[in-house]
């Protein structure tokens, strides 16, 4: 094992993806039994495990340098003979007693996984969590560019993360406007609604027996989110308005994760209810039936995007015991009532060109009841979560030089 390497010279290593990692030289290295101990001047240090260090060796049979995929099947893994050094441009070098050669490990990316920048929460912006007083009206970028500036793309998503909603002002009015937007992010979602769907909300029509959706009736919508029913319920949603002729209706958006932070301070009997207790939503339908069990606030495995299951037209059986269904109850309407209060409840008006991208996991949104006019339509989508903290991340890659990417630069 070498300590306190000549690091002047760096050198051209192929990494197991394709970033280019800031050259950071490793001091020293030692072997602990299975393990290589890798430390840098600064005192940072890597336990890296042998097999690990094998099935990302790039080019020698671990990594694809094509593809940046794993090669190595687990059957293959064995007992390994290996030796450990620093190079003199501070870079580790395995030698391992099956290959010819030996392998190089590029030290920015062995340092970029120390300080755990690995992770699904690495280079995406941290959830802020807000009410009423903090955030009173959508985050807002200016939509008229967005075809053309890939920073206003950029800009409007970040927001979307962080504050779990962001709205585009003065975009075309046309049909296939929000799946032209949403696909400057990603695939959109489909489900059996389509790909893209209409909310038409017609106040002069007295009756709304053809419709299958209480969103497309004058009513009142109260904080939801959309298609608990689903196993994993689409990621964000985009609403773009194509036209608004009507007076009342104000959307309503209440941030999901201040409510629940809320609801664990100041009722932590309720919280403890809605994160246990388990329901059956159910869309009902003549050619469907999507039914799942889940509880009202679910965690998922550490991690895991926050999912709401709140929306009370397809809430459809309490999936417990009877001894529980009354505080169950009870603690869903604690909920409903704290999500529905000025708060935590944004309204705002919807005009036409407008379109608002939000978390429908984490974000309760509504509509408040029409009081007059005529038609108002809003075209929808869904795009799942894991492509906006796909295009961020490689967004910041596309704008960011590697020497800065320790500390993520958004915009």
């Amino acid at each position: 094992m070498t300590a306190n390497p000549n690091t002047s010279v760096p050198r051209q290593i192929a990494t197991p993806d394709f970033y280019d990692y800031t050259w950071n030289p490793i001091e020293s290295c030692r072997a602990d039994g299975r393990f290589v101990t890798i430390r840098w001047s600064d005192g940072v240090e890597l336990q890296a495990f042998d097999w690990w260090l094998r099935e990302n060796a790039v080019g020698a049979g671990g990594v694809d340098l094509a593809t940046r995929e794993g090669l190595l099947d687990p059957v293959e893994f064995h007992d390994l003979e290996w030796v450990a050094h620093v190079t003199h441009t501070g870079a580790l070098e395995m030698r391992f007693g099956n290959l010819v050669e030996p392998v190089l490990y590029h030290p920015g990316w062995l340092r970029h996984v120390a300080e755990e920048q690995h992770l699904p929460d690495s280079w995406v912006p941290q959830p802020v969590s807000w009410t009423v007083n903090d955030q009173p009206e959508p985050p807002t970028h200016d939509g008229a560019a967005i075809f053309d500036d890939p920073d206003v793309v950029g800009r409007w998503a970040e927001d979307m993360l962080r504050y779990g909603l962001a709205r585009l002002r003065n975009l075309p009015t046309e049909l296939d406007t929000v799946r032209k937007v949403a696909e400057l992010i990603g695939p959109v979602r489909d489900t059996n609604f389509g790909q893209a769907w209409d909310v038409k909300a017609d106040v002069e029509m007295a009756g709304h027996a053809d419709t299958n959706s209480t969103a497309n009736t004058k009513l009142r919508l109260g904080p939801h989110t959309d298609l608990p029913t689903r196993e994993t319920p689409p990621g964000f949603q985009f609403l773009h308005c194509i036209a608004n002729e009507t007076e009342g209706g104000e959307s309503t958006m209440a941030d999901g994760a201040a409510v629940v932070e809320a609801l664990e301070a100041e009722h932590p009997q309720h919280y403890e209810a809605l994160t246990t207790l388990r329901w059956v939503f159910f869309n009902r339908g003549p050619g469907i039936d999507h039914r799942w069990s889940g509880p009202f606030i679910d965690h998922g495995v550490a991690g895991s995007p926050l999912t709401l299951r709140a929306f009370y037209p397809v809430r459809g059986f309490p999936d417990m015991a009877p001894v529980d269904q009354p505080r169950a109850y009870e603690a869903m309407r604690v909920f409903s009532e704290m999500a529905a209060s000025d708060r935590f409840q944004m309204r705002y008006p919807f005009e036409a060109g407008d379109l608002i991208g939000f978390d429908n996991r984490r974000i309760l949104h509504g509509r408040e009841a029409f009081t007059s006019g005529g038609l108002r339509h809003l075209r929808g989508t869904y795009i799942d979560q894991d492509e906006v903290r796909s295009f961020i991340r490689a967004d910041t890659r596309r704008r960011t030089n590697h020497s800065d990417l320790t500390t993520p630069q958004f915009l």
